[in-house]
């Protein structure tokens, strides 16, 4: 295969900057940001990493989201085929800290920066027999040189969204060797598969399987049991109300606390309000707001089910798919302002709850779509629509009860793509 001058350059880069970021090593906790956490590790230094050398399957998965849909496609995995060792790697820490708390047995490591050394470094040590990634984060270096060592490649839950098309197709034709990596892709939708074709992707290396981030468990039978063990630890009277606003961002929760307080003082619907930042370090911003408002909120962590402020601020990781469980109306937050993309309505929607969210789910459009067609979701295109919406389905029971059968059937007909993925991945193992 012919090298694209841009993944040389782009290798020579790496090879150059690696012996500079292990001079900083040891200096790395003081670094700013995300970037210090594990620092070492991204380096391909992986001192707790067992060295036992059985046949080995490597599954990255970038952030929290991806290692949401990896923990259900680690359990089918390792119940079908546990002979192999399973290496999980990320590249954020609330990915890592979420997979180190949920994985028994398992290694998890920060995945390497897309650096020659780091990279070699990390294949010798895992000596990986299949690697599998999930979604597409695409890093030429690792892709590249695990094909060119012989590793069969897998892409299952593949997703290429319209503004990452137009990026990559300006790469092109470095992109289309680092795709041509992958000996096959398990693809979300039809939109996916046409854009990766376009790209330079086989037709027949492609399959269509749904999205694995549908098929989180779910135990139908107890999920009302679920409801109430989640609303006596919020604190939830039997008649109390609950907007719960899930994966919110900066910006986002102004606009929502707004939204509620006319809901109440205006309108004459009162509701415990709960919110889940998306991301935990905001959590004094989001408690410095509610000040700001006058209004008494309690951690989630702290409150044992006592409940004594109307509003709950969500502080625990990885809990917010089962804690929709315990609300009355949803909403999917990462969908109100025009920077932002959506999150999964879905893992929402499978409770049987209203489930709302804003203008703007670039990434989720066809669960958008699906939800708000089948009457169990609604797109709102600002505050005062929410406030309309929740307000009247709320004072209409027929109307409410008809939205939470649809939300739920809506879910359950979207499920499947884990077995699918799941015979992807198997044709190598």
């Amino acid at each position: 295969m012919r090298r694209s001058l841009l993944l040389d350059i782009y290798r020579l880069t790496g090879l150059c900057l690696y012996p500079l970021a292990r001079l900083l090593a040891p200096i790395s906790p003081a670094f700013p940001g995300r970037s210090a956490y594990l620092f070492p590790e991204r380096l391909g230094l992986y001192p707790r990493l067992s060295a036992d050398r059985g046949p080995t399957v490597w599954l990255h998965a970038a952030s929290m989201g991806e290692v949401q849909a990896a923990l259900v496609l680690l359990a089918a995995l390792r119940e079908q085929f546990g002979q192999y060792r399973y290496v999980l790697s990320v590249t954020s820490r609330q990915g890592h800290e979420l997979a180190r708390a949920r994985l028994r047995g398992l290694s998890c490591i920060m995945a390497p920066l897309d650096m020659p050394q780091a990279v070699n470094r990390a294949i010798d040590l895992i000596g990986p027999a299949l690697y599998i990634c999930l979604e597409t984060e695409l890093w030429p270096l690792l892709l590249t040189t695990l094909s060119a060592r012989a590793v069969p490649l897998v892409l299952l839950n593949g997703r290429m969204s319209e503004r990452s098309f137009r990026r990559y197709r300006r790469l092109a034709p470095a992109i289309a060797g680092v795709l041509r990596s992958f000996s096959r892709m398990a693809l979300i939708g039809e939109a996916d598969r046409r854009r990766f074709g376009a790209l330079g992707v086989a037709a027949g290396c492609m399959q269509v399987t749904g999205n694995l981030k549908f098929d989180a468990p779910f135990d139908e039978a107890g999920a009302g049991a679920i409801r109430a063990a989640y609303r006596r630890r919020l604190g939830l009277a039997e008649e109390d109300r609950l907007l719960l606003c899930g994966s919110t961002h900066g910006g986002e929760e102004a606009l929502l606390i707004a939204a509620w307080q006319e809901l109440g003082r205006k309108r004459a619907i009162p509701l415990v309000l709960a919110l889940a930042p998306r991301h935990l370090e905001r959590l004094t911003e989001v408690e410095n707001l509610l000040q700001e408002r006058g209004l008494s909120w309690q951690r989630l962590s702290a409150l044992a089910g006592k409940r004594r402020a109307p509003v709950i601020l969500v502080d625990t990781m990885g809990e917010l798919a089962d804690l929709y469980a315990a609300g009355d109306c949803l909403f999917c937050g990462g969908s109100l302002l025009p920077r932002l993309s959506g999150h999964n309505l879905m893992e929402a929607a499978r409770w049987g709850r209203p489930v709302y969210f804003g203008p703007y789910m670039r990434d989720w459009q066809d669960a958008a779509n699906l939800l708000a067609g089948s009457g169990g979701g609604f797109r709102v295109a600002d505050m005062a629509e929410l406030v309309d919406h929740v307000g009247a389905l709320l004072r209409d029971a027929h109307a409410y009860e008809r939205a939470c059968r649809a939300a739920h059937d809506c879910a359950a007909s979207q499920r499947g793509a884990l077995a699918r993925q799941l015979a992807v991945a198997a044709e190598f193992l």
